[in-house]
């Protein structure tokens, strides 16, 4: 028999709530395909193969937009092509293209102690490419969280620097205009537009938070600023070799292997809208 102290709880106390069912289903299936992504991470073949120049230059000349937004593997283009790899795609994105952006994202603005954001020295978190393109880049946003590094005229003179996903953001403006995306070198469809996807159609499992710092746009000038940016209610990821199928399948993403070296080509606006019905259905689709 139990003690006065160990009383048993009814039934209507030990069982779980409609809701908290559907968040641990939902938060069990954003396991089950991290798990499943970082297994197809390193079931991988390996580096890619040479690659004759001028097939790459056969697949950029399909596309002759002005602008271009670029994720970008240097490793498979090392493999591919002789010499310098960030020289040679930047040379031949400088040929096809006017303007070249690619994330300059710094998260360390989030940290309590690094809430400063220095748009020259500020170094770009995530990719060697970011890294050495922001030496190569005209411009930078001011986006202390989810900056945009710029090579050629494309400005974002109109938008709120400090709401990175917002409808009047830099990324909502790549949205409007529907800029070109390309993926050269990428294990998987990468697309910093899918945050902005999220964001728009304000999906259960991410929010937005506020971040108070400090904005340096030179050596003196700077600024109290804060940041509007996202922050995810749990750790996901994206199931992108699903995503990429769904989105090759409705007409939108153009998927090439030149021997291993793997390019994807999609346009901002035209992924959200083709994923849009998906996201109607279930909310957790991405990262599922």
């Amino acid at each position: 028999m139990l003690s006065g102290s160990e009383r048993r709880l009814p039934i209507s106390e030990r069982l779980l709530s409609p809701d908290r069912l559907i968040e641990q289903y939902q938060a069990a299936r954003t396991i089950r395909n991290r798990a499943a992504m970082v297994a197809r991470r390193r079931r991988r073949a390996g580096s890619a193969g040479s690659v004759a120049e001028a097939r790459l230059d056969q697949i950029l000349d399909q596309y002759s937009d002005e602008t271009v937004f670029v994720h970008i593997g240097l490793s498979d283009i090392n493999a591919a092509f002789e010499g310098n790899p960030f020289e040679f795609i930047v040379d031949k994105l400088d040929e096809q293209f006017d303007s070249i952006l690619t994330p300059g994202f710094t998260p360390s603005f989030r940290k309590d102690d690094g809430r400063v954001y220095h748009k020259q020295y500020s170094k770009p978190r995530f990719g060697t490419f970011s890294q050495l393109f922001h030496s190569a880049a005209d411009y930078r946003t001011d986006d202390a969280t989810n900056s945009i590094l710029v090579r050629g005229p494309y400005r974002f003179e109109d938008c709120d620097h400090h709401d990175s996903w917002g409808k009047s953001s830099c990324f909502g403006a790549l949205d409007d205009d529907n800029v070109q995306y390309l993926n050269i070198g990428t294990d998987w469809l990468t697309a910093s537009q899918l945050h902005y996807t999220e964001c728009f159609r304000e999906l259960p499992y991410v929010e937005m938070v506020d971040y108070d710092g400090v904005i340096y746009h030179d050596e003196t000038t700077h600024e109290e600023i804060t940041q509007r940016t996202h922050e995810y209610q749990r750790s996901v990821t994206w199931n992108r070799a699903k995503v990429a199928d769904d989105l090759a399948e409705a007409g939108v993403l153009d998927r090439y292997n030149c021997n291993g070296l793997r390019i994807f080509a999609f346009n901002a606006r035209e992924m959200r809208e083709a994923l849009a019905p998906k996201l109607a259905t279930d909310p957790y689709y991405l990262v599922t």
